[in-house]
C-alpha cells in the first residue's frame, strides 16, 4: 500500500487510550490523515511510503492545543510588566491598543505568535482579538490550525463601532473562510464586565444558529466578581446561567475564583474551562482550583493567554506549572499527573473546541497534527517514564518536528515557511513604533 508519510518513533504517547506509551511504533499518514498506528516491524512490510521520517530518540505526541490566546499581542510582550490586571489593562494595554491596533498590527503580531507556537509544538490555537481576517491571513501563511474568535464588546475600538458592528464584521469573516480546512470559529464576547445582557443574548442566538462555541474570560479576578455583584446583583456565572449561556459550547477562560456550587454548575452544563496558570500568576489573579474542578468532571484545557501577560506562548511550560500548582494547592501529589497534564494540553482542548473527532490524539482517521520531542539531551537523562519527562523536564527547545494535517511546519528544530530574520526585523519595527 502506497501512502505519503511513515513516521517511525522510539516512543508514541497517543493520549487515547489514556495512560498509554507505545514503544517502537510507526504512524502511517496519507492525504493529511492518520491511516494506522502499528509496530515498526509491521509497517516496513505493509506500507510503501513516499517519505519516511525516523525519530530514534524522540517521543511523538499529538500537536498541542493552546486553548486561549490573543496572538497579535505578541507585539506588546513585556510592555507593562509587574502590574495587576485592572491597572495593566486600563492604564497600559488598552491605551497602546487604541493607538496602534490595525489589520497590519494584527497580522504581524499573529505571524510572530504562530512562529513561536509552532516551534513549541502547538498545532492549534484558539484566538480572541480584533481584525480576525488578519489573524486568518497570518495563520494560513504558516500553516497552523486556528480557531478564530469573533470578538464582541460594548464599546467602540478601531475595529468596530458597537456590539452589532463587531458581530456583523466577525460573521462576514466566518462566511468568507468557513470552508478553509484548518480554520474554525468561536464567538468571543470579551468578558462579563465588557459585554451587556443584550449582546450576550445575541451571541447565544448566533452560537445556536451557527453551531459554534462561545469563548470568554470568566471569574478571572475578585474585582470582576465584586463589580458584577454591585451592577447585576449576582456573580458572573450566575448571570450567564440566567441568560442561558451555560452549556457544552461555553469555554470559560481562567475560572480562578469559583465556589463549590459554581464548579458543579459548570460541570452539570458540560462547560469547558481554560487554565492559564502563568498568566494568572503573573497578573496576581490567583490560582485556579484545578483539582476540585477535575473531581467534578469539568473538561479543562490549557492556554497561555497573550505574550503580553505570560510572556511565553509555551504549552509545555503550562503543562508543568498546571500540574505543580494543582499538587501544591490541593496537598495531593497525584492531583494532576503527567498523563493528565498532557491530555489537558491536547485532547481536552480539542474537545472544548468540538474538534476532538479531528485532533487531540493519535488515532486512525484523525488529522495528522503531531509533535516530536527529542529527548536524548543529557539534561533530560535518565528517562524512566516518557510522560513524566514531557510534563516535568522537557521544554519547547526539545521540539524537533511539527506536522499540521500531515504537512511539516517545523523540521529538525527549524521553522518552515517563514524566515526568523524577517520575524525579528518585524518585531523590531513594531517595538520602535510602540516605544516612541
Amino acid at each position: 500500500m502506497q501512502f505519503d508519510l511513515l513516521i517511525e518513533a522510539r516512543w508514541i504517547i497517543p493520549v487515547e487510550p489514556a495512560d498509554t506509551v507505545l514503544e517502537n511504533h510507526s504512524v502511517a499518514i496519507d492525504k493529511g490523515r492518520i491511516v494506522a498506528i502499528l509496530q515498526q516491524s509491521e509497517g516496513k512490510f505493509r506500507f510503501a511510503p513516499r517519505e519516511t521520517r525516523q525519530l530514534h530518540d524522540h517521543v511523538l505526541i499529538p500537536g498541542l492545543v493552546n486553548l486561549h490566546t490573543h496572538a497579535a499581542m505578541s507585539l506588546l510582550r513585556g510592555l507593562a510588566d509587574d502590574l495587576p490586571l485592572d491597572a495593566w489593562l486600563r492604564e497600559h494595554i488598552w491605551p497602546a491598543e487604541a493607538k496602534h491596533v490595525s489589520p497590519q498590527f494584527v497580522h504581524d503580531g499573529t505571524l510572530l505568535a504562530c512562529a513561536e507556537m509552532l516551534r513549541g509544538g502547538i498545532t492549534c490555537f484558539n484566538d480572541m482579538y480584533f481584525f480576525p481576517q488578519a489573524t486568518v491571513k497570518a495563520a494560513r501563511e504558516l500553516g497552523i490550525r486556528a480557531v478564530v474568535g469573533l470578538i464582541a464588546l460594548d464599546f467602540p475600538t478601531a475595529y468596530a463601532a458597537d456590539a452589532d458592528d463587531y458581530l456583523a464584521r466577525g460573521l462576514a469573516v466566518r462566511d468568507e473562510f468557513r470552508d478553509s480546512p484548518l480554520l474554525g470559529f468561536c464567538l468571543a464576547p470579551h468578558a462579563p464586565y465588557t459585554v451587556g445582557d443584550r449582546t450576550f443574548e445575541k451571541v447565544l442566538t448566533l452560537s445556536e444558529q451557527c453551531d459554534i462555541p462561545i469563548h470568554l474570560h470568566l471569574h478571572e479576578t475578585r474585582k470582576e466578581i465584586e463589580d458584577s455583584v454591585k451592577l447585576f446583583g449576582v456573580r458572573p456565572i450566575e448571570r450567564l446561567r440566567r441568560l442561558g449561556l451555560l452549556g457544552p459550547g461555553l469555554i470559560g477562560v481562567h475560572a480562578v475564583h469559583l465556589e463549590d456550587h459554581e464548579m458543579q454548575l459548570l460541570a452539570q452544563h458540560g462547560c469547558s474551562v481554560v487554565h492559564c496558570p502563568s498568566s494568572n500568576l503573573k497578573l496576581a489573579s490567583g490560582i485556579a482550583p484545578i483539582e476540585p474542578m477535575t473531581r467534578r468532571g469539568l473538561n479543562i484545557g490549557l492556554g497561555t493567554d497573550s505574550a503580553a501577560s505570560n510572556n511565553r506562548l509555551d504549552i509545555l511550560q503550562e503543562m508543568r506549572l498546571a500540574s505543580l500548582l494543582a499538587k501544591g494547592s490541593s496537598g495531593r501529589a497525584d492531583a494532576v499527573g503527567a498523563h493528565r497534564a498532557l491530555r489537558m494540553a491536547t485532547l481536552n482542548g480539542a474537545r472544548a473546541l468540538a474538534l476532538d473527532k479531528e485532533i487531540g490524539s493519535i488515532e486512525a482517521g484523525k488529522s495528522a497534527d503531531l509533535c516530536a520531542i527529542k529527548i536524548n539531551d543529557s539534561l533530560l537523562a535518565p528517562c524512566y517514564d516518557q510522560a513524566s519527562l514531557l510534563a516535568y523536564s522537557a521544554g519547547r527547545e526539545h521540539v524537533s518536528d511539527v506536522w499540521v494535517a500531515g504537512k511539516a511546519c517545523v523540521s529538525n528544530g527549524s521553522l518552515l515557511h517563514c524566515s526568523m530574520i524577517e520575524l525579528k526585523n518585524l518585531a523590531a519595527l513594531w517595538q520602535n513604533r510602540i516605544r516612541s
